[in-house]
């Protein structure tokens, strides 16, 4: 066997031309023998006639091929075996070039505002903390949708241009005791009140946060606020109001800081 043959060496079909070639006209001879015409396969793979006549000659010679007669040509175990083994190679290239190439491509998730058509181009927008898609090219930021969508419904969208224009929200944090040190009681309802008209999410951490918000007759947006919720509300635009125990206030706040995300500690005490 040839070194160009051997698929231990590295050079299989994916690296090789040549063997990219022999690899097309065994599976041709596989699928066609005993009767072989050299000018099917040669128009099947788009090389002449005469040059799947000398990769023949040379396929024999490898002992890939043996030949029975005028145009009768049948693959040999050993290249059977070749042809197992270049298969094997390009199915673990497919999966990688699938789960690891392909999957790694950036595409994000926005809400249709109208009925969008897989491959149009869209003009993204940020409203409410949701990036939003509107077909056309209207914005400085655009994008390809990667899936169809109706009005209202997710779509996938990809290949983004340009500079989605929005403000970084705000946060506004109200510190609130720890049972055993007052709690709930100790945080004036009035000064939260007015407070929650001025942001567009209210975010509580603590279970004394939340008496704080119930005792203001307000429902909070998010009851189990994490500091990666709110830093992602800010990061998508939000401005927000979060209400948290003092025992998780230097989470939240380092976790702000981390992001560089503008914050304020407001005295809400009584």
């Amino acid at each position: 066997m040839t070194k160009e043959m051997d698929a231990s060496d590295g050079s299989g079909v994916l690296q090789s031309k040549r063997n990219a070639t022999r690899y097309q006209i065994l599976v041709q001879i596989a699928e066609r023998q005993p009767a072989v015409s050299q000018q099917e396969i040669a128009d099947d793979i788009g090389i002449t006639s005469q040059a799947v006549s000398d990769y023949l000659r040379d396929l024999i010679e490898q002992g890939y091929v043996k030949k029975h007669g005028r145009g009768r040509y049948e693959v040999t175990k050993q290249g059977v075996d070749w042809l197992i083994s270049q298969t094997d190679d390009l199915r673990d290239f497919v999966r990688h070039v699938s789960e690891d190439v392909i999957g790694q491509v950036e595409i994000e998730t926005a809400l249709a505002t109208t009925a969008i058509d897989e491959g149009q181009t869209v003009s993204l927008s940020m409203r409410g903390g949701v990036l939003r898609a509107t077909p056309g090219e209207t914005a400085d930021a655009t994008a390809v949708a990667v899936t169809d969508a109706e009005k209202g419904q997710d779509v996938g969208v990809t290949d983004f241009e340009g500079v989605l224009d929005y403000d970084v929200g705000r946060v506004t944090v109200i510190s609130v005791p720890q049972v055993q040190d007052g709690g709930s009681a100790e945080v004036d309802s009035a000064t939260v009140s007015g407070h929650v008209e001025t942001h567009d999410l209210l975010v509580t951490s603590g279970t004394e946060a939340l008496a704080v918000v119930e005792s203001t007759n307000h429902e909070p947006d998010v009851r189990f606020g994490t500091p990666l919720a709110v830093q992602e509300a800010a990061t998508k635009g939000l401005d927000v109001l979060l209400l948290a125990v003092t025992s998780e206030l230097s989470t939240h706040t380092d976790k702000l800081r981390e992001q560089n995300i503008s914050y304020e500690v407001v005295d809400a005490a009584e």
